[in-house]
């Protein structure tokens, strides 16, 4: 199994969250990330919301390259 990116969650992010300020942070190895999204599409939308967009973006990479995400979102 070949380790993704942070380049390839950030451009994952911005295809499915156009308008999206994603910021990207490897620790503990190559498959947990701490991630911070931006969005206006979260508006109006509960933490919940928010991060299955987040989850959707990643698609796939979730059940396999990425063991551990520490996601932060919020309305731009």
């Amino acid at each position: 199994m070949m380790a993704v990116q942070i380049d390839d969650i950030k451009k994952l992010i911005v295809k499915s969250l156009p308008d999206a300020k994603v910021d990207v942070n490897c620790y503990s190895g190559d498959d947990h990330f701490e991630v911070t999204v931006v969005s206006s599409a979260f508006a109006g939308k509960n933490r919940i919301l928010q991060h299955k967009m987040v989850y959707a973006a990643l698609g796939d990479h979730m059940r396999a390259e990425i063991h551990a995400l520490a996601l932060k979102t919020r309305a731009s």
